[in-house]
């Protein structure tokens, strides 16, 4: 059964070094994280009992640790990464993950550049 809740996590800041030019791994730039989380919540809402579903809170800081951490070439790898720590977080049964690369090293003017990924619990 697919889970029809979702809680959603938007606009999640962070500090990064990724990217395959030297520049970026030297200089590092901000990154931009938005998740949507699939899973059951009427477990949580019946009991209202937070160890139910998934605190976001501690979400947040488990992929902001992630984004400041080991760095890599691709945007692939580093939203792979994040959807991994929502799977891993309680009853997940689904991650949307995008991470936005705003300051993106493009010699031409654009808005942003977003890899998202879409992963389920195995």
């Amino acid at each position: 059964m697919t889970a029809r809740d979702s809680i959603t996590l938007k606009g999640l800041r962070a500090r990064g070094f990724h990217g395959c030019l030297a520049a970026e791994r030297e200089l590092g730039q901000e990154f931009v994280v938005d998740v949507t989380l699939r899973l059951d919540t009427a477990p949580a809402a019946a009991g209202d009992d937070l160890a139910e579903t998934v605190d976001y809170g501690e979400l947040a800081v488990r992929l902001v640790r992630v984004v400041e951490g080991e760095p890599v070439a691709l945007l692939e790898t580093l939203a792979q990464r994040l959807a991994e720590v929502c799977l891993a977080a309680g009853p997940v049964e689904e991650a949307v993950v995008s991470v936005h690369k705003p300051s993106a090293p493009i010699p031409v003017p654009f808005e942003d550049v977003v890899v998202s990924v879409t992963r389920r619990r195995e």
